[in-house]
């Protein structure tokens, strides 16, 4: 009996030996793949961090603008912007009765008319000359000038809307030539005996450098927000729904800016009779807050 329960004994006490055995091996088996993890994780943060260093690399020199390209930029902002003083502010563009006979009542309805004026109307066609002229400029061409210059002024449908086109055009050579003058401005001015706005912005960006499509593309944006502006004192509209309406715009003015490019005198061409004869009826309109 003595040996049976000294049997049972080892018997037990091996169990339990072997039972510690495989406690001890679970726990250095965790113990080795909590290691390796951490290791793996430390390699991973190592890896990531030096992937951010190399490519969070400074600027390139060739991302830098050149002298002369930020002179342009420059002043194709300084030209185009609401604070240059051509007197914009005070013309419609025949907005004003637009809104009086109830064509233009939201956000919507002056979407789209200003977006036919742009595709089909006084926008394409002013930017039309814009590109002329900036091509007769640059070609050194003054005849070709000259006669771009008679027919922009008897392309203007109304005579508030001449007025509105040529004091711009006057104002934006003068105001040029006294704080931004450069070689070959005055001669060209001196072939024209009439510089409407859209002739004005094209042989001026042309003289200082501004690449035509910028040109273009800022000339419709300028013309459009001063439409917008008009409209929203008109109507009136909120500052947010201003924007919207010129966000909507945007693949328009982009449109036409790429078909003004590319296009010749022989595309020149207006289908917005309503538009014309909102300039016409608003010279004859009882109150007025806009010159045309």
């Amino acid at each position: 009996m003595r040996m049976r329960r000294a049997t049972r004994i080892t018997v037990m006490t091996m169990t339990m030996i072997m039972r510690m055995a495989i406690i001890m091996t679970t726990i250095t088996i965790a113990m080795i793949i909590t290691s390796m993890t951490s290791i793996a994780d430390t390699t991973t943060i190592i890896t990531t961090t030096h992937m951010l260093m190399t490519t969070n690399e400074p600027p390139r020199a060739s991302d830098a603008m050149t002298g002369a390209e930020a002179a342009a930029l420059y002043r194709l902002m300084t030209f185009l912007s609401p604070a240059f003083p051509v007197g914009a502010f005070s013309y419609s563009s025949g907005i004003e009765w637009a809104v009086e006979a109830s064509d233009i009542t939201d956000a919507a309805s002056l979407r789209d008319w200003l977006s036919a004026m742009l595709v089909d109307g006084s926008g394409f066609c002013d930017a039309v000359f814009v590109a002329q002229a900036h091509r007769a400029m640059n070609l050194d061409d003054m005849a070709a000038l000259r006669e771009l210059a008679e027919l922009a002024a008897a392309f203007v449908p109304s005579r508030e809307r001449q007025l509105e086109t040529t004091t711009q055009g006057k104002a934006f050579i003068e105001i040029t030539r006294a704080a931004w003058n450069c070689n070959g401005l005055d001669d060209a001015v001196a072939q024209c005996d009439t510089i409407i706005y859209p002739i004005a912005v094209g042989l001026v960006s042309a003289a200082h450098g501004i690449p035509l499509a910028s040109a273009l593309h800022a000339f419709l944006h300028a013309l459009v927000s001063n439409w917008i502006s008009a409209g929203s004192r008109l109507i009136p509209l909120g500052q947010t729904d201003s924007q919207r309406v010129l966000a909507a715009l945007e693949g328009v003015v982009a449109a036409t800016a790429a078909r003004a490019l590319d296009a010749s005198l022989d595309d020149l061409g207006s289908a917005t009779f309503r538009a014309d004869l909102a300039g016409l009826q608003h010279e004859t309109q009882y109150t007025r807050l806009f010159r045309s």
